[in-house]
């Protein structure tokens, strides 16, 4: 029987030949994650169910990244973080990254892949929506409710529905102005934020595969907005290099059949593309650039699982050089890896944050920030009406803070035309 990729890791996790969409199956779970948002209710409700004595079905296989409200005095907040600490010292886990310490590493969707979790092959579920960016590593992954992760944190499987796949073909080469964010926002203003729903998003493509791993993960970042359960593109060369410079566990790869059976096929040209937005209050309210150009902002924001990568910060870069921003600008790197790159990486001799400082732009720590809203304090609350244009991936009213404020969602060339002219700009008119 002829399968798709995501079919085949589903099998190879059930113990079974083949499996088909609509089944209901057992999957043996790889790595779960977790986070300060939902590990504390995820280990509560798993000490209530495996009682006092319950044991963490293989503690190497989870992992623990406080990365949402951590840079705050938020007192409830704060008091997430050490309920993580406390559990983590109680069942000596290894793989938990403590703020304030050498290991703490930002955000989990980007410290997954730096840490050589995201593993070809292998089936990643986490406590949180956007655990579909491990996906472009060739491998299954989904986010999950608390009640779920206890059970996996308990016995190490979970129950689940073969999805049916949906397949996104990218023809051609990538023009020099157009990004992975301007790829999946082209998809979601076609198939809108339920299109995939309970769906596998499978990216393919000459396009999708002359992308950097940064940029593919921004791709399956988004399968989420379309309502998709998981994205995923095949593991290649360039794959299978990152992972083996970041671990030497032994991996899988998994490609589609040709035979393969979809819902449904999208293809595109990506020579006849363009740079696109978001626009106000969801992440399928695509337009181009061009069209929305001139349009008022009052902040620009680059950072987030989706736009906070070392290849969103070079964006941003080759626009920034010489230049000022017009408007407050935050730069949040998704990792400590990338703000430590940040100073070692240039563009035409000069350090990325020499020239991001330079320009205007506030650097802060690495974490989730304002993505998410967060505490009072977050980045994002202080002004009702605002109008930001940011390279995060969500736009809903009160997604960064105050309900009245407008998001752009845009890619890191995007932002950064669209902060030096203080309103939204297109990305060629400056490369």
């Amino acid at each position: 029987m002829a399968m798709t990729i995501t079919e085949k890791i589903l099998a190879k996790a059930a113990g079974k030949k083949e499996v088909k969409p609509g089944e209901n199956i057992w999957l043996n779970v790889d790595t779960l994650m977790t986070h300060d948002v939902c590990g504390p209710p995820t280990f509560q409700i798993w000490q209530r169910e495996f009682g006092e004595q319950a044991k963490i079905w293989d503690k190497e296989k989870l992992v623990v990244f406080p990365d949402h409200y951590i840079f705050t005095g938020d007192k409830h907040a704060n008091r997430n973080v050490s309920l993580l600490q406390q559990f983590a010292t109680q069942h000596n886990l290894p793989n938990y990254y403590d703020v304030g310490t050498e290991r703490y590493k930002g955000v989990c969707h980007i410290a997954l892949a730096e840490e050589g979790f995201n593993l070809p092959g292998t089936v990643l579920f986490g406590t949180d929506s956007h655990t579909c960016t491990s996906g472009a590593f060739g491998l299954f992954s989904t986010g999950v409710g608390n009640t779920d992760a206890a059970f996996i944190l308990g016995t190490g499987k979970i129950w689940e529905k073969v999805p049916e796949s949906m397949k996104f073909t990218f023809h051609g080469q990538m023009p020099k102005y157009l990004t992975a964010k301007d790829l999946i926002l082209q998809i979601l203003g076609d198939i809108t934020t339920d299109g995939a729903t309970y769906r596998a998003m499978e990216f393919d493509g000459e396009a999708v595969f002359s992308l950097s791993m940064n940029e593919r993960m921004t791709l399956t970042n988004m399968a989420i907005e379309a309502g998709g359960m998981n994205g995923i593109i095949a593991a290649d060369e360039v794959t299978q290099e990152y992972v083996k410079r970041r671990t030497n566990r032994s991996f899988e790869i998994f490609t589609s059949d040709p035979a393969a059976k979809y819902h449904s096929k999208y293809e595109y040209n990506v020579a006849q593309m363009e740079p696109v937005v978001a626009k106000p209050h969801s992440p399928d309210n695509r337009d181009t650039v061009r069209n929305v150009a001139g349009s008022k902002i009052t902040k620009g924001y680059i950072g987030s699982c989706t736009g906070g990568k070392i290849s969103d910060f070079k964006m941003a870069c080759e626009i920034l050089l010489n230049k000022t921003v017009k408007v407050p600008t935050f730069v949040v790197p998704g990792s400590t890896e990338v703000a430590a790159l940040l100073e070692t990486e240039t563009y035409k001799g000069i350090s990325l944050k020499e020239i991001l400082l330079k320009a205007g732009c506030s650097l802060t720590k690495s974490s989730c920030a304002a993505c998410l809203g967060g505490p009072a304090d977050t980045i994002g609350r202080s002004v009702d009406h605002d109008i930001v244009v940011s390279t995060t991936n969500r736009n809903f009213p009160g997604r960064m803070g105050s309900k009245k404020s407008e998001v752009y969602l845009a890619s890191a060339y995007t932002v950064a035309a669209s902060a030096v002219n203080g309103v939204i700009t297109d990305p060629r008119d400056f490369l």
